[in-house]
């Protein structure tokens, strides 16, 4: 019997990142991850530039627009919802800032739109920091938030190494599914595990995306100037965090273009005789990230950074996808053409 194709709402799309894994159909490291039975009916985000990418790489545009003040009217029907509503407000890297701002009242927003379409399921991201700030009191608001609008809710905190992603990147996803349907999501098992001696060699490594460690242009190098400051620095700003090739990456963030050796981003050492560093291209950041080759970004390098570090993998909310699409199969496909076959 032919799967139903259920429409997907996204919210907070960015470039894309989270939409091309709830549709799948792309390769990345020799893995075709096939096409699910979705579409894209609709797609908002306040970031132009990020839309600009976005539209540039799917058939269906995205639109240009705050959450916050979009008319419930002229978004059209779907079946699932996805967003992963803006983080930082919830960073435990910089505790100063006010989780409560408005940026951290997006989820009531998304949380609207639930309440109003009634979509059979969603799904919602967000970093680690949501867990644990306030003592969890913004986590526990967060989920009654959304199951007030009358969903079973599920979560917990992935990490994209465990799916074939070179990269430890930490982040709770949160799968509502409408009461009615009355099924619970189990997040999908990791496809690969951490070795017992945490030497790593189950996860993916690094050399899978990266081609070579002198890069084709030397802008990418740090300066003298920067290693030495690197090198006078205090005990406790003393990063230098670059990457083994045969291990998985530390988390890629929205600031790579800014990187710098005193930070928590990693980099590369090409050269440890000559104290080379060099941070990664747009394009290895984005495979990283699990985008594939083909998917392009528009502007400037500094535009394509911050809009990678702030995607969701796509491999890996493929895989959260496809779990909730087989979730949604076993009841609500059956339960429509039970009631087909009523009607007949």
């Amino acid at each position: 019997m032919k799967k139903k194709t259920l429409k997907i709402g996204s919210l907070f799309c960015g470039c894309g990142g989270s939409d091309l894994g709830a549709l799948g159909g792309f390769k990345y490291i020799n893995t075709n991850y096939k096409k699910l039975p979705t579409q894209i009916s609709y797609a908002l985000d306040i970031d132009q530039k990020a839309i600009n990418t976005y539209n540039h790489n799917f058939k269906h545009p995205a639109v240009v627009g705050s959450v916050t003040d979009v008319k419930l009217i002229d978004i059209p029907d779907f079946d699932i919802l996805i967003g992963g509503f803006p983080c930082q407000s919830f960073s435990t890297v910089n505790p100063t800032k006010n989780p409560f701002d408005d940026r951290g009242q997006l989820y009531k927003d998304m949380a609207k739109i639930l309440k109003k379409k009634q979509p059979k399921a969603f799904i919602a991201e967000n970093v680690k920091g949501l867990m644990v700030l306030k003592k969890g009191e913004i986590f526990r608001s967060v989920l009654k938030e959304f199951e007030l609008q009358g969903y079973r809710l599920s979560f917990q905190l992935l990490n994209s190494a465990n799916y074939g992603i070179p990269q430890r990147r930490q982040r709770v996803f949160i799968v509502g599914i409408r009461n009615d349907i009355n099924k619970t999501y189990k997040f999908p098992s990791p496809s690969f595990n951490e070795s017992p001696d945490n030497n790593q060699k189950n996860w993916v490594p690094l050399k899978h995306v990266i081609k070579s460690l002198v890069p084709d242009d030397e802008k990418y190098y740090f300066s003298k100037r920067a290693v030495e400051g690197m090198k006078n620095a205090k005990k406790n700003m003393k990063r230098g965090l670059w990457q083994d090739l045969d291990k998985t990456c530390l988390t890629i963030t929205s600031h790579l273009a800014k990187v710098s050796l005193n930070s928590r981003d990693p980099v590369l050492l090409v050269n440890p005789e000559k104290e080379l560093y060099r941070r990664f291209t747009p394009q290895e950041a984005a495979s990283i990230q699990s985008f594939p080759e083909s998917f392009e970004f528009v502007g400037s390098e500094a535009d394509a950074y911050r809009q990678i570090g702030n995607a969701i993998p796509p491999v890996l909310m493929w895989n959260v996808m496809k779990q909730l699409l087989e979730t949604l199969n076993e009841n609500v496909v059956q339960k429509e053409n039970k009631q087909e076959l009523a009607e007949a």
